[in-house]
């Protein structure tokens, strides 16, 4: 695998040479991007293969919204919703991520066939969650988290917030390695859109070396979400409907794959699956025939993230400083 963008490889999961994509599922009535397409099971197993067959790398199964104001669904509907999808997807020979912040439906999910857990909260809402996927040996996505949005936009108030974001991902992943997750397991997320504004997301999306920094592959979920919609506003200040967010959504596939992201996290697959290959083949072009000492530099970062685990500074367009 070349490394040379910081991209690392995540134990337990496939080895992809480029920024992978990870189609989502959700099996939701109130998700705000597409809640209730997929609400049966049928059907979110069919769509969930269709997404793999568009060219997603890996499947995201979630039972629970986690839009601001939604409300917590029970544990067990939670598990009524996704673990029939995960085991159905998981005996096609789909790679699985399950989506949840709920440490039995973890559990159970991984049981059933799932590979990899994403906890939105980071192992912040349920206490035995760090513990179950330890046990498990289960790589895990700790994204940035500072509540639930029941209510709104909480705590989002930053002094400086790719500082603000970077220091309280790294205590938290300095948690979830105390508590037993390998760190070859551990992926980390800017969690963009929670407790964040469109300022915010745009400035940690210029500044993705500094998550780089934190030493753990990184995944930038971003697909559909309010930024982008005030992004593309029309003259009126009316954002598009998260559907229509789509071709925003692969560009910043193909910023974050230049950026070194080991993966991101989409609604729509074609597109993004498109955009990390045309990302993939500009580094390839970017490299081939490279001069002896352009060609020792690539060799001593390829060595540096494989010895060290932590990647090299990135430059390009969002690693520019200054850039919102």
């Amino acid at each position: 695998m070349n490394n040379l963008s910081g991209r690392g490889h995540v134990a337990g999961l496939p080895v992809w040479d480029r920024c992978a994509v990870m189609g989502v599922v959700n099996v939701t009535p109130d998700s705000f991007s597409d809640g209730g397409r997929w609400f049966d099971t049928t059907a979110a197993v069919k769509h969930g293969l269709d997404l793999v067959a568009q060219g997603a790398d890996l499947v995201d199964v979630g039972g629970e919204s986690t839009r601001p104001g939604a409300t917590r669904v029970d544990e067990a509907e939670e598990l009524r919703r996704v673990i029939p999808v995960v085991r159905g997807l998981a005996s096609e020979g789909v790679v699985v991520s399950v989506d949840t912040m709920r440490a039995s439906v973890a559990e159970q999910s991984l049981a059933a066939g799932a590979s990899l857990v994403n906890d939105v909260s980071g192992g912040l809402a349920d206490p035995t969650m760090i513990p179950v996927v330890a046990d498990a040996g289960a790589p895990f996505v700790v994204m940035h988290w500072r509540g639930f949005l029941e209510g709104g936009n909480v705590k989002g108030v930053y002094d400086d917030v790719v500082a603000d974001v970077v220091d309280e991902l790294h205590a938290r992943v300095e948690a979830v390695l105390a508590g037993g997750i390998a760190p070859d397991r551990v992926v980390v997320d800017p969690g963009l859109g929670f407790s964040k504004d469109a300022e915010h997301d745009l400035a940690l999306l210029s500044h993705l070396d500094r998550l780089h920094g934190l030493g753990h592959p990184l995944l930038v979920a971003a697909s559909r979400k309010r930024f982008l919609g005030r992004v593309l506003a029309g003259p009126d200040g009316a954002p598009p409907p998260a559907r229509e967010r789509d071709a925003a959504t692969a560009a910043v596939s193909a910023l974050a794959a230049q950026s070194g992201a080991w993966a991101v996290r989409v609604h729509e697959v074609r597109a993004s699956a498109d955009a990390v290959r045309v990302a993939r083949a500009v580094e390839e072009a970017r490299t081939a025939g490279l001069g002896p000492g352009a060609q020792a530099l690539r060799a001593e970062r390829e060595h540096g993230v494989c010895g060290s685990g932590r990647a090299p500074g990135v430059s390009g367009p969002l690693g520019a400083e200054g850039a919102r």
